[in-house]
C-alpha cells in the first residue's frame, strides 16, 4: 500500500473519536430542544387551565384540609364574612401605573375576613399606592360589617432567593406569606390559601383589587431553537473540521 492510500485512511480514522464525541452531543442537543417543545405545549395547557379557572362563575372555597394546591389554586371563589380591619397586613409591592411601563410602588392590603360558616381566610383586598399605608388615609376604603367577597385562590407566595426576609416585629412583608402573617396576626384557624380580590367596577377608593396577572412565563420555544441552533452550529463545524482533515490528508507528501 502506497503512503498516498494509507494517509486518507489514516485521516478517517483520526475523525472517529472527535466525529463519536460530536454524535453523541449532537444527540443531546436535540434531545434537549425536543424537551422544550414538550415544555411549551404543557405550558400552554396549564396557561389555558389557569384562564379557564380564574373566569369561571365563583364557588365556595375548598375546606381547609381539603386544600390542593394543585387543584385548587387560581379557582374563582365567593367568600363572605366580616373583615378584620385591625389586622391588615401590608405587603411591599409594585402595581401598574397610568403611565405605560412605569409602576406604582405601594403595598397589598392583606385582611383577616372571619367567616360566617367559622374559619378565617386572609384576603388581599388589592393595591394601595405609599402615600396611602396608613388606613386613616383610606378610610373611604374600609369595608365594616357582613361583606361579600369574590376572588382567585392562590397558594402561599414563595420567598424568591433577593427577597428581603420578612420582620414581622416592625411589620416589613415582602412576599404574601399566608403561614407567616397569620402566625404574625395570632390568627390560629386561617385557611392555607389567599384569596387575590376582583377589582371593583367604577371603584375611586384604595385598596383596588384586581391586581392578579396571569402571566406565566413561556419562553420554552426560544430555548428550543437555541437548542436546535447549536446543534446546527455543531454539525457545520465538524463538517468543516472533518473536510479539511480529509483534505490535508488526501494530499501527497
Amino acid at each position: 500500500m502506497t503512503h498516498a492510500a494509507a494517509a486518507p485512511r489514516s485521516a478517517w480514522r483520526d475523525l472517529l473519536a472527535p466525529g463519536l464525541a460530536s454524535l453523541v452531543a449532537l444527540a443531546i442537543l436535540l434531545g434537549l430542544g425536543s424537551w422544550q417543545i414538550a415544555r411549551k405545549t404543557e405550558k400552554e395547557a396549564l396557561i389555558a387551565r389557569i384562564i379557564a379557572r380564574s373566569r369561571a362563575e365563583p364557588v365556595p372555597p375548598p375546606a381547609p384540609a381539603a386544600w390542593d394546591a394543585a387543584r385548587d389554586e387560581f379557582r374563582h371563589v365567593r367568600v363572605g364574612g366580616r373583615f378584620r380591619n385591625d389586622l391588615e397586613t401590608l405587603v411591599h409591592g409594585l402595581a401598574p401605573g397610568d403611565t405605560p411601563g412605569r409602576a406604582l410602588q405601594g403595598y397589598y392590603v392583606i385582611t383577616p375576613l372571619v367567616r360566617d360558616d367559622g374559619g378565617t381566610i386572609l384576603v388581599n383586598r388589592g393595591f394601595v399606592p405609599t402615600e396611602l399605608k396608613r388606613p386613616e388615609d383610606r378610610k373611604d376604603g374600609l369595608v365594616e360589617g357582613e361583606t361579600s367577597v369574590t376572588g382567585i385562590l392562590r397558594a402561599s407566595e414563595p420567598r424568591a432567593m433577593f427577597v428581603p426576609a420578612p420582620d414581622p416585629a416592625r411589620g416589613e412583608w415582602f412576599n404574601r406569606d399566608v403561614a407567616g402573617i397569620a402566625a404574625s396576626r395570632g390568627i390560629a384557624d386561617a385557611a392555607p390559601y389567599l384569596v387575590e380580590a376582583d377589582a371593583v367596577a367604577g371603584q375611586t377608593s384604595w385598596p383596588r383589587g384586581g391586581q392578579l396577572r396571569v402571566d406565566l412565563p413561556n419562553n420554552h420555544l426560544q430555548y428550543a431553537f437555541t437548542w436546535f441552533g447549536i446543534a446546527a452550529c455543531l454539525v457545520g463545524v465538524f463538517s468543516v473540521y472533518a473536510w479539511r482533515r480529509v483534505k490535508d490528508g488526501a494530499r501527497p507528501a
